[in-house]
């Protein structure tokens, strides 16, 4: 095909005879343009009410469109909302409809369907992790919970085109919430006609600028251009290739060979090499998430014992992880809460400021108050972590540093992906899991949520706290912003001084993005919807 790129200029005399008389007809086609993006794990699942990482949100973002959309850049624009109005007591959200919006089989998007899907999510039949997502609705924690019939939700369909939510109270950062999958709408009919089945390749509809063609278990995921999409006449890539790979030596080598377009991640072990040899390829940037360890309060004797579990965090050297370990522009994390929430103070601990000597110190002070240690009752702990390079190296590096420094056996067992959220939803880890959590909006809330008592599976650890529900609960009352920050901050301070979790670093996006991609953006959500991507011929 590349012949027909060619300047007019260069045809020759008899190329232009010979077509002069064809008409336009005889001209070919523009080039298919295909983009191949790396995906980390095998999806979970592509249902956006059920699904809970990473892998399945880059697909969600081509298959489905939000209220609200990410642009790549970092903001959000009108999805398949395309306005809507506030009430003056900021109680009442009405979305007003693209009438031009329909699913990938043609027929209409409507309020019908949003209604549907949101109801759907906060069903506890679903059990949906992401239940609580949509709380700040009217009746919908009650309703999830189990106490009260969903169909008193607070949303409802005006008429087709119309689209009414009502809120508990007032929430500041509802808008930016309405991006993210859990909050998307599927076809009402489509579900109803295809049951547990309408996921499949053929079955499945979307509202999104692709839908789904094609998916091969552990080798790609197809997405092809929606041809009833509101803005397909500006969205230049036809085709999307998405390819779960867990091994990220491998997905390197596929990037370098041509085969990829973006890797999902970058593999630690080749980072000196990347910064030499590719490093305007190589893409750092600061990105909304915490990487952390959760020991299992569900059961002893984690769920009791403060000492042991901040003898363990004490012990943990965090410059070491991002410095000599991971290598990739993270920044040592003694807090929950990442950088970049405007007015926010993150909840730094004093021993934040000490030496690592000092910090170690104390440790072994407090494992032998918790009865372990030398002389005492042996402590054996499992590391639970999902099969990939980069988590292996960090359970390493930190299982080393527990048995070096405060003579803890640990022993390491990794999981597939699937089976691994599994286990650690479900709190059948046997000690402490790897965890990691990227903000779906930029605000404090959206990380000390889930640290609630009754927000369910998605709490990491098991921690509850009635002091602090009490403070997260006050805060979602706040009549003023500066009355919800103050709150909030007090509520992480009570998380972080129950070491609820073993923050690590603060994460950094990390791909590979081939020179030939147009409209790549670095943003702090890390997100890069296909539909505003191009490819250079």
């Amino acid at each position: 095909m590349a012949s027909f790129m060619r300047p007019l200029r260069r045809f020759t005399a008899a190329v232009l005879l010979a077509t002069a008389g064809m008409g336009l007809a005889a001209l070919p086609a523009a080039a298919e343009k295909v983009l191949h993006r790396g995906n980390g794990a095998e999806p979970e699942t592509l249902d956006p009410a059920k699904s809970s990482g990473v892998p399945e949100s880059w697909l969600q973002y081509d298959l489905f469109d939000g209220l609200l959309v990410p642009d790549g850049k970092g903001e959000l624009i009108p999805g398949a909302a395309e306005r809507w109005d506030v009430s003056a007591d900021k109680l009442v959200y009405t979305f007003h409809l693209r009438r031009n919006a329909k699913w990938s089989d043609g027929t209409p998007v409507t309020a019908a369907d949003w209604v549907f899907s949101w109801r759907r999510l906060v069903d506890p039949k679903t059990a949906a992790n992401y239940g609580y997502f949509l709380w700040p609705v009217k009746n919908a924690q009650a309703i999830n919970l189990g106490k009260m019939p969903v169909d008193q939700m607070g949303v409802r369909a005006v008429d087709d085109y119309t689209f009414e939510v009502t809120l508990e109270q007032p929430t500041p950062y509802f808008l930016s919430m309405l991006h993210h999958h859990a909050t998307y709408a599927v076809s009402k009919a489509n579900v109803e006609k295809f049951g547990d089945q309408f996921l499949r390749a053929g079955n499945l509809v979307t509202n999104g600028a692709y839908m789904l063609a094609e998916a091969v278990p552990q080798s790609r995921i197809k997405l092809v251009k929606n041809p009833h999409h509101y803005d397909v006449a500006n969205t230049k890539i036809d085709t999307v290739m998405f390819y779960p790979t867990e091994n990220l030596d491998a997905e390197l080598k596929r990037y370098r060979s041509g085969e990829l377009h973006i890797t999902y991640e970058v593999p630690v072990t080749q980072m000196q090499w990347l910064r030499a040899n590719l490093a305007s390829e190589l893409r750092l940037a600061p990105y909304f998430g915490t990487y952390f360890f959760a020991a299992n309060m569900t059961k002893e004797p984690w769920k009791s014992n403060k000492d042991l579990r901040l003898a363990l965090n004490l012990a943990i050297d965090r410059d070491i992880l991002v410095e000599k370990i991971n290598q990739r522009g993270e920044l040592p994390a003694y807090s929950f809460v990442p950088p970049g929430v405007a007015g926010y103070t993150q909840q730094v601990p004093d021993y934040a400021k000490w030496t690592q000597a000092q910090r170690e110190a104390k440790a072994k002070e407090l494992i032998q108050a918790a009865g372990y240690g030398p002389g005492a009752k042996p402590l054996n702990i499992e590391i639970l972590y999902n099969t990939h390079e980069n988590h292996r190296k960090l359970a390493i590096a930190v299982a080393s540093m527990w048995q070096q420094k405060l003579g803890v056996k640990v022993t390491l067992n990794n999981q597939e992906w699937k089976v691994f959220l599994g286990t650690r939803d479900e709190k059948n880890f046997k000690d402490v899991v790897r965890h990691g959590w990227i903000g779906d909006y930029v605000d404090a809330n959206n990380f000390l949520e889930l640290a609630r008592g009754d927000i369910g599976k998605q709490n990491p650890s098991g921690y509850s706290n009635p002091a602090f529900d009490k403070l997260m609960e006050a805060a979602n009352k706040a009549t003023t912003e500066e009355e919800r920050i103050q709150l909030l901050q007090q509520a992480e301070k009570i998380m972080v001084d129950d070491v609820a979790v073993f923050p690590l670093h603060f994460y950094s996006s990390k791909h590979m993005v081939s020179p030939k991609l147009i409209g790549w953006t670095d943003n702090l959500l890390d997100s890069h919807p296909s539909r505003f991507l191009d490819i250079k011929p």
